[in-house]
């Protein structure tokens, strides 16, 4: 049986499992998990366990004082190119991406401060890339495993970083933010398009897990195909939990969605391996064959499911609220 089948199965029996102890109380309960169930599919057995099965704490922003630096065996990986102009700069669980443009390096996300120099600035001189053409640091949300590294970058090469308004708000209340906050730069807005040479990365607000959470449609290319991404700025529920904030980012999953369909997106990426397999699919992109798949393409209707999925976990858990 596949892994992802076999990962289902499990997940299948913990969601039943799950959706007894409220199904009595909260029928819609497990008519969400089952609708859940059914956009993953075997395409992302990872955020349905992350999103409907395991409970999220509430978090902070990149914020916190000196940590222990995990041992460099359970984090780093190589770099891989993934398509024709976007690398793989990421850790075994987040992700930072470089589109390589005509004008230079749109970054997307930075890791956290320990991984930033490992994993992108000497991951890109390893793909043949030079850090120094980094232009834009886009960060989809202000979270330290995203944001630590944007100082960096910003002093370095004189990137320009790219944030939501709440979210430079959120991380200039912090300065002992390792890495050290950057300065405020440009605020990424909805609908907003940054252009460097000849690529342009649209930005879909998407409030939710993080008040300024940004999303992007963006074209890369595989062998010279133009193909369009979705990539989803945030994903867990770890904010606190009140009905509202589940409206807020059940609306944006649908928005996003929306925006994902109109582009004809059959790519969906995110910034955490679990909900897209970077990591692994970074190492199956490296073996590829001639005339076979790309590990990223889709199906057309896969990358909507995702975001049914993501939805109906958060309604799901809404839901789950009135019961405690």
């Amino acid at each position: 049986m596949p892994r992802a089948a076999k990962l289902i199965k499990i997940i299948t029996a913990a969601l039943l499992a799950a959706s007894s102890l409220t199904a009595s109380a909260q029928p819609a309960v497990d008519e969400h998990l089952s609708a859940a169930r059914k956009a993953a599919g075997t395409d992302f057995p990872g955020t349905l366990a992350r999103l409907c099965i395991v409970p999220d704490a509430p978090t902070g922003s990149g914020t916190g004082g000196p940590r222990p630096i995990p041992e460099r065996a359970t984090w780093y990986a190589e770099p891989a190119r993934m398509f024709d102009n976007l690398y793989w700069v990421g850790t075994k669980i987040h992700s930072a991406w470089a589109l390589q443009t005509s004008g230079g390096i749109i970054l997307i996300d930075t890791l956290y401060n320990y991984a930033v120099e490992p994993e992108i600035t000497q991951g890109l001189a390893k793909m043949g890339l030079n850090p120094a053409t980094i232009k834009y640091v886009i960060i989809s949300h202000a979270h330290g495993d995203h944001d630590e590294g944007a100082k960096l970058l910003q002093d370095r090469y004189g990137a320009k970083v790219v944030m939501g308004g709440p979210d430079w708000d959120l991380i200039e209340k912090n300065p002992n933010i390792p890495g050290g906050v950057p300065k405020r730069d440009i605020i990424g807005t909805d609908g907003q398009k940054l252009t460097l040479g000849d690529t342009s990365v649209t930005l879909v607000s998407t409030p939710g897990h993080t008040f300024g959470t940004l999303s992007m449609i963006f074209t890369v290319k595989d062998r010279g195909r133009p193909l369009t991404v979705a990539y989803s700025g945030g994903t867990a529920f770890n904010f606190p939990k009140d009905a509202a904030r589940y409206d807020t980012y059940i609306a944006s999953q649908k928005k996003m969605a929306e925006a994902a369909k109109a582009a004809g997106a059959t790519i969906l990426m995110s910034n955490h391996s679990e909900f897209d397999d970077a990591w692994d699919r970074g190492r199956l992109a490296r073996l590829r064959r001639a005339g076979e798949p790309h590990p990223y393409e889709l199906a057309n209707d896969a990358v909507q499911r995702y975001f049914t999925l993501t939805s109906e976990c958060a309604m799901a858990a809404r839901e789950k609220l009135a019961t405690r």
